[in-house]
């Protein structure tokens, strides 16, 4: 199953060299935040980023590749959080944020042409 998370693209293009990807609030949270659902994604990412400006990109993560553990702390079964570092193998695409003229977070493309 692919599972995503919204990063902004500066951080993560830092986080490569790292033997894991950790997000800026991980220490704080414990986990990372993802959605199981691209329009989810898109809708996470406007509640919460949508001031945040600059560049950032879609994380498409296989979740048959995580070394982590996943769980879903929700439930709806929406929000899978991954505890512990993700590891870069995990990522299978990596795609700018698209946004509307508005500034609206439009959701990542997948395989199905969205």
């Amino acid at each position: 199953m692919i599972i995503y998370h919204l990063v902004p693209k500066k951080f993560y293009e830092r986080q490569i060299k790292n033997a894991v990807y950790l997000p800026k609030p991980f220490a704080q949270e414990g986990f990372i935040h993802c959605t199981k659902d691209a329009d989810e994604m898109a809708g996470v990412a406007n509640r919460f980023y949508k001031h945040e400006r600059g560049p950032h990109v879609y994380l498409s993560i296989d979740t048959r590749k995580v070394k982590a553990k996943i769980q879903y702390d929700d439930t709806a079964k929406k929000y899978p959080h991954i505890y512990g570092g993700l590891n870069h193998d995990a990522v299978v695409a990596i795609k700018m944020a698209r946004r509307d003229p508005e500034g609206n977070f439009l959701p990542p493309e997948t395989k199905r042409g969205k």
